[in-house]
C-alpha cells in the first residue's frame, strides 16, 4: 500500500519534518553555522544600535605641575543604526503526482537533502559572495572586505604559508583590524593545496590527525591557525572572486523572521522567473509541488575598536584572492 496517495499527499510533509528543516538548513549553510543567530525578529527590520565612536579617559595631571589645578578632560561616545532586513527565501519541488501513488518509500526523507542544500547554497551565496541577494540585504562579505582592502592575492609572498600566515597575510588583515579569526571557510579543491604544504621534515602543515599514526584512515581535521577551515561543498562558492575567506564569524549576526513554512501546490501554475514561460501546469499535468519558505536578515555591524577606529578600512573579514585576479590590494 502507498505511503501517500491523491487524498492523503499532505503526508508528504509530516509536521515533526518541518521543525526539523531549520536545524538542518543552519547545518547545510556555512554562513548559519558559523555566525552568531539573533532573536527572532518580531518585525520585517531589526535595529542594531552599535557603538560609532569610543570615549578616551586620560590623566588630570600628566605632565603637569602637580600643585597646578587640573580640568577632567572631555570625550565623547556616540551610537549609530544599522538594520538586519528579513528578505524571503523560497523552493518549490514539483512531483508527479503518479510518484506519489505509486511510492513505497519515504518521499519525504528523499526530497529533504535536496531542499536543505538549495536552502544553504542560496543563504551562503548571497551573503558571502552577493549571488541573488535581496537589494536591501548589506555588501556581501567577500566585496566588503575587499572594499576595506582586506586582500592578499595569492602568490605575493614567497609561497602559500607566507600568503596565509605571513606579516601580510590574509589572517593579519583581520588582526590589525582588531579581530581574530575564528573560522576560515574555502572550497574543497583547496584541501589539495593545503595538503602540498609540508614542514622542513615533510610533516603536512594544515591537517591534525584525530590518530596520532596519522594512517590513512583517521579522520583529518583541517585547521589554520588554530581555527577549524570549512570547505563548503553546496556549490555556492565563487572561486573567481576567492581562494579562501577568513575573519571573526561573531561578528556576522542574523536572524529568523520567519520559520520554515510548507505549503502542498495542487493546482498551481509554476512558471519561469526569468522569461515567464509556463514550467510545469500542476493540475493539467497531474502534479503536485512542495513550496518551503523562510525569511531571514543578516548583517556586520563592525563597530569601532582601539585597534582600527576607521570604518572604511575596517572589516572582520579578509579575501585571498586568485593569482590571476588582483581586486587591488592593501592593508586593512
Amino acid at each position: 500500500m502507498p505511503i501517500i496517495d491523491r487524498s492523503g499527499a499532505e503526508a508528504l510533509m509530516p509536521e515533526d519534518a518541518v521543525r526539523e528543516i531549520l536545524t538542518g538548513v543552519v547545518e547545510k549553510s556555512t554562513v548559519l553555522e558559523y555566525g552568531r543567530r539573533l532573536p527572532d525578529m518580531a518585525s520585517a527590520q531589526r535595529r542594531l544600535p552599535i557603538s560609532d565612536a569610543l570615549p578616551m579617559a586620560y590623566f588630570n595631571n600628566a605632565g603637569e605641575d602637580p600643585d597646578d589645578i587640573s580640568y577632567k578632560r572631555l570625550s565623547r561616545a556616540s551610537w549609530k543604526n544599522k538594520f538586519i532586513d528579513a528578505e524571503e527565501l523560497s523552493v518549490i519541488i514539483p512531483i508527479p503526482e503518479n510518484v506519489l501513488e505509486d511510492a513505497d518509500y519515504d518521499i519525504w526523507e528523499q526530497i529533504r537533502p535536496q531542499i536543505l542544500e538549495a536552502i544553504g547554497a542560496a543563504i551562503d551565496g548571497a551573503v558571502i559572495f552577493g549571488h541573488n541577494a535581496p537589494n536591501v540585504w548589506p555588501t556581501n562579505i567577500a566585496d566588503a572586505a575587499i572594499a576595506a582592502g582586506n586582500v592578499t592575492v595569492e602568490g605575493t609572498g614567497t609561497d602559500l604559508y607566507d600568503d596565509l600566515l605571513a606579516e601580510d597575510g590574509v589572517i593579519s588583515h583581520v588582526e590589525v583590524d582588531g579581530y581574530m579569526p575564528t573560522a576560515h571557510i574555502s572550497y574543497p579543491g583547496f584541501r589539495g593545496k593545503l595538503r602540498g604544504l609540508r614542514d622542513l621534515q615533510g610533516n603536512p602543515l594544515f591537517k591534525r590527525s584525530l590518530n596520532t599514526r596519522q594512517d590513512m584512515q583517521a579522520t583529518t581535521n583541517y585547521e589554520l591557525d588554530g581555527a577549524p577551515i570549512d570547505f563548503m561543498a553546496n556549490g555556492a562558492w565563487d572561486n573567481e572572486k576567492a581562494e579562501l575567506i577568513t575573519g571573526d564569524f561573531r561578528q556576522l549576526v542574523y536572524a529568523i523572521r520567519k520559520d520554515v513554512t510548507t505549503k502542498l501546490l495542487t493546482e498551481a501554475v509554476l512558471q519561469d522567473p526569468e522569461t515567464g514561460d509556463i514550467v510545469y501546469n500542476l493540475a493539467q499535468q497531474d502534479m503536485v509541488a512542495l513550496r518551503v519558505v523562510m525569511r531571514l536578515g543578516w548583517n556586520v555591524p563592525n563597530p569601532p575598536n582601539r585597534l582600527a577606529p576607521t570604518e572604511n578600512t575596517r572589516y572582520p573579514f579578509a579575501v585571498l584572492a586568485p593569482e590571476e585576479e588582483d581586486p587591488g590590494t592593501g592593508g586593512g
